[in-house]
């Protein structure tokens, strides 16, 4: 770790790198997102080595900002790692002092309560407060839920938190119906709130099916080009009704290959693209 803040250290000094030099906090703010994006990658792929590769240039990061701070004189990587360490000793009171706690569940209770007591003040500090502004949407709700939850805020079964999906998508039928332009938006932003809660409920991350789908659709999207493209012709030229019916080949072929998933109900056309 020293031989990391003495390079960083070098890098922008006077005969280190114009570029080092020139970064603040706010130009490595999206060095930051994209090199956490990459660890997840990384996860995803069971790759230690690579996951190894794409930690280090986290903390590289982490690294670089102390040091922007330090020339400052603002704080230094020891006082980030200081205030690290008293951070989890404090809040972990079930480990380090007398606290006893019967579950996990309980542990993340005491942490929110031990967190609003430290930055609160004289003034209890809300359970929703300190959620990041610039959290993706259905990270932030998925965040805002879970701490709500925490606090007792949360259904009882999933049978309801189904249903408020239902009840969400009615309105935005309704909405549409109406021709209420203004009031779809406000509707399909509580539907989406409502399905992450759905989600969070059965323990699955929103962002992770969606992106799930996501990358689903773009592989089934793909194999229909390259079937086009073996006729020597383009998608564009194609109608609605052949890309309809190369893409339930294309699902056709991926459920025999994995026959042990369920299967999926008949449709209508809007709903086969899935």
């Amino acid at each position: 770790m020293n031989e990391v803040l003495a390079i960083m250290r070098t890098l922008r000094s006077a005969r280190g790198c114009p570029w080092d030099r020139e970064q603040t906090h706010a130009s490595l703010k999206q060095h930051l997102i994209e090199e956490s994006y990459e660890v997840l990658d990384a996860i995803e792929r069971g790759d230690p080595s690579h996951l190894m590769e794409e930690l280090g240039d986290v903390l590289l990061q982490v690294v670089f900002h102390a040091q922007i701070a330090a020339e400052a004189g603002a704080f230094t990587f020891d006082d980030v790692a200081r205030v690290l360490a008293a951070k989890l000793v404090r809040r972990h009171p079930h480990v380090f002092g007398d606290t006893r706690v019967s579950s996990s569940k309980e542990v993340l209770k005491n942490w929110e309560s031990i967190k609003r007591r430290e930055k609160g003040g004289g003034t209890p500090r809300s359970v929703v407060a300190g959620i990041p502004r610039h959290l993706p949407a259905l990270l932030k709700a998925e965040q805002v839920q879970r701490k709500v939850a925490r606090v007792g805020f949360d259904w009882k079964s999933v049978e309801p938190v189904a249903a408020k999906v239902e009840e969400e998508l009615a309105e935005v039928r309704q909405a549409l119906a109406a021709g209420w332009a203004d009031q779809v938006r406000e509707e399909i932003g509580d539907l989406l709130f409502a399905v992450v809660n759905l989600g969070r409920f059965l323990g699955h991350s929103a962002e992770e099916a969606l992106d799930g789908t996501v990358r689903k659709f773009v592989r089934r999207f793909t194999d229909i080009e390259r079937r086009v493209h073996a006729q020597g012709r383009d998608v564009a030229t194609c109608s609605l009704e052949e890309l309809d019916a190369l893409w339930e080949q294309i699902k056709k072929a991926e459920r025999r290959k994995n026959p042990k998933r369920a299967p999926r109900k008949k449709a209508g056309r809007q709903g086969k693209r899935i």
